[in-house]
């Protein structure tokens, strides 16, 4: 069985974009946070760490409240409708959180209204008059997701009022050219609305230094975070004029106004983490992840969300006091689709329910990760992607497993052999711990792709080993030596099952459990374990199959 490691353990927030509960998972929702995060959490957990991992559904966002009321239904039955779906996804797909909850909770209510007075004590909020968009047909105003135009930046024509998907830049609906309502397609007037605004004016100077500070960030996270703090924070409205929301918890500016949702959002992964402690009827367990100053935090979130997580939820936290500021905001790329960001709002990429119909669990987590926008945008080609599924995972990992625990079942029955190494043999061992060691030292740093190379080029130098070492042909000459070889290549499918397992969960454990090898709950743990002569192993059962496609 394999221990976890003894060294002192790190506490490590892995905290996951919060999705719309407003319509199914793409491709790009997963590649761009949902997997990365898993990998990354399954990875901390096999060396040893104390992994939070929490996300939830975002219930209270403006699309929520466009479909609901496109299709005559309360926000809270859309809710109903795509929360569950969510939680099928994360099954399907092995996301391992700790907590995936929601944001209409009362504890969400309860940490989000104290975040809000906490604000308010602290100096950091006020009340000021305001224009705002009104749509005169509807009779309502418009909160910014509810105002579309274009977007002065890059001309994008279907930009939203507070961020424009092309550019990734954030906006005011005041700033977009030819503004229309989302619900008449009117043009909006301005009418005057009393908000509570953010005081980001008065935190420029500690995010400049703080951004500073910063090392080891994607050049393009911490490159639009500092840009941004350079050309000046501004304060920012706090509430919105809705009734679907967190309502404020003061009434002096009356019914009908709630905390953005934008705000609210990031507030749950305090939230989120406060329900998994009184889960666990620990309720103060959440400060070990939120207040240990040696505490990690990961953000994993998409490029369109780096402004609010990179820039606005670390200023608030600052406002706040007491609290952890992000380690890293390793947000990715976008995944794109023929050149086109994948978006479910605008049908480009095949729904995610597709793919887990069609593709094993592993097999599409890996050629995700092969394809992690961690730099720049990742265009996903279907062809592409079996390719790699075929020629890599069933080709290159897949059939070396199969091979070697079928040639250990045909020459020895199964039972592991002895083994007296040679040069050539230890040189194999030294090849894949030294891989391990680069992928662990990839994944630590948030270089995922990376880490998966190093793990697949072990399998590659196990399988150039075979080739020269040949035990189809030496069984019939000297069973020493192919014991020795099938030995050998056992102990490096182990290493490399381990180094694997982050990406291919699902499989992984079974390699092991081939090789009389246990995996824990937490996973196994990091490095190459022992594969003991005389273990008897498993019979050989194949772990991937071949994709074979046609539309």
């Amino acid at each position: 069985m394999i221990e976890p490691t003894s060294s002192p353990k790190t506490n490590v927030l892995v905290a996951v974009a919060w999705p719309y509960a407003q319509g199914p998972l793409h491709l790009g929702h997963i590649g761009g946070a949902y997997l990365p995060s898993d990998v990354f959490a399954r990875f901390q957990r096999s060396i040893g760490n104390n992994v939070l991992m929490v996300s939830g559904s975002d219930t209270h966002g403006t699309p929520i409240t466009v479909r609901a009321e496109q299709e005559g239904v309360t926000a809270a039955e859309i809710v109903a409708r795509f929360h569950p779906e969510f939680l099928k996804y994360w099954q399907d797909l092995g996301i391992s959180f700790d907590l995936f909850t929601k944001t209409d909770t009362e504890n969400h209510r309860r940490v989000a209204q104290d975040f809000f007075l906490t604000l308010l004590a602290n100096g950091y909020l006020y009340t000021e008059e305001a224009d705002q968009y009104y749509d005169e047909e509807a009779e309502r105003f418009l909160p910014d997701r509810y105002v579309e135009g274009t977007c002065p930046q890059c001309g994008y024509t279907d930009a939203r009022g507070d961020q424009c998907d092309n550019c990734g830049r954030t906006l005011d609906p005041a700033d977009l050219i030819d503004p229309r309502s989302k619900f008449t397609g009117v043009t909006p007037v301005m009418k005057t609305t009393e908000h509570y605004y953010v005081r980001f004016t008065a935190l420029q100077e500690r995010m400049s230094d703080w951004l500073a500070s910063r090392e080891g960030w994607r050049p393009h996270v911490k490159n639009f975070a500092v840009g941004f703090v350079e050309e000046g924070l501004k304060d920012r409205a706090f509430t919105r004029d809705m009734n679907w929301g967190i309502p404020i918890p003061v009434d002096d500016l009356g019914d009908g106004k709630v905390i953005y949702v934008w705000w609210e959002a990031v507030m749950g992964y305090l939230s989120a983490s406060k329900e998994w402690a009184s889960l666990r009827n620990e309720p103060e367990a959440w400060r070990q992840w939120w207040e240990d100053p040696d505490a990690k935090t990961y953000y994993f979130v998409g490029k369109d969300n780096i402004p609010f997580h990179a820039i606005f939820w670390p200023a608030l936290l600052m406002g706040y006091g007491g609290l952890n500021l992000p380690t890293d905001v390793p947000a990715n790329q976008y995944i794109t689709f023929k050149g086109e960001k994948a978006s479910k709002s605008r049908g480009v990429g095949k729904p995610l329910r597709w793919y887990l119909d069609h593709l094993q669990p592993d097999a599409l987590r890996y050629a995700l990760a092969a394809n992690f926008p961690e730099s720049s945008d990742s265009d996903l080609v279907e062809e592409d992607m079996w390719r790699r599924i075929n020629d890599e995972l069933v080709a290159t990992w897949g059939n070396l497993v199969h091979r070697v625990v079928s040639m250990t079942h045909r020459y020895f029955e199964g039972t592991v052999p002895e083994a007296t190494l040679d040069d050539r043999d230890r040189a194999l061992l030294d090849r894949v711990d030294e891989l391990l060691a680069a992928e662990h030292s990839d994944i630590s740093h948030v270089k995922l792709r990376s880490g998966l190379s190093n793990a697949m080029a072990a399998a590659q130098e196990a399988n150039v080993y075979l080739s020269e070492r040949e035990p189809w042909k030496t069984a019939k000459t000297d069973m020493v030596r192919t014991g020795t070889t099938l030995n050998v290549a056992l102990q490096a499918i182990a290493g490399i099952a381990v180094g694997l397992y982050p990406f291919l969960p699902f499989t992984s454990p079974k390699v092991l459990a081939t090789l009389g090898i246990e995996t824990p709950e937490m996973g196994p743990a990091w490095g190459r374990p022992q594969v003991d002569a005389g273990t008897v192993l498993a019979d050989p059962v194949p772990l991937f199959s071949k994709v074979e496609i046609e539309e």
